[in-house]
């Protein structure tokens, strides 16, 4: 896989527990949360999907081969900026994988953009406090 498709898909997946708007080639519009997608064709899932008349579908699959345009209209969580906000306070020790969504600090530590997953103690502490400091300054 090269390097483009590699971004491509980690810029879908990072749409996966968003708000979207899915286009299909017909013109029909839905807009839901995107929960699944399959990245080898683009079939995806919405859940709580509205269509353009408003009809709403507690789940809905699209075939990818049907699907046009995926947006978006929220700003994607900016989980590079956290892990070099992260980094200053633990040098050399975090890992961001940004394909994945999460951020490993000293190996014990997982922090998504919903906060700490994994971990505890005064290392998991401290990067609760910098998280806490990151997202006051991203969210007014």
């Amino acid at each position: 896989m090269s390097v483009a498709q590699r971004k491509y898909f980690t810029e879908v997946a990072a749409l996966a527990d968003k708000t979207v708007a899915v286009v299909t080639t017909n013109g029909k519009v839905f807009n839901g949360t995107l929960i699944g997608i399959n990245p080898d064709n683009m079939s995806l899932c919405l859940a709580d999907a509205k269509d353009d008349q408003g009809k709403l579908c507690h789940r809905i699959c699209l075939n990818g081969a049907v699907v046009a345009q995926i947006s978006s209209a929220e700003k994607p969580f900016d989980l590079k900026a956290l892990a070099g906000r992260l980094e200053k306070v633990f040098p050399t020790m975090v890992k961001l994988y940004e394909d994945q969504g999460f951020i490993w600090v000293m190996d014990k530590v997982k922090l998504t953009e919903k906060g700490i997953v994994e971990g505890s103690g005064p290392a998991a502490d401290r990067v609760g406090k910098v998280y806490a400091q990151f997202m006051s300054e991203v969210k007014p």
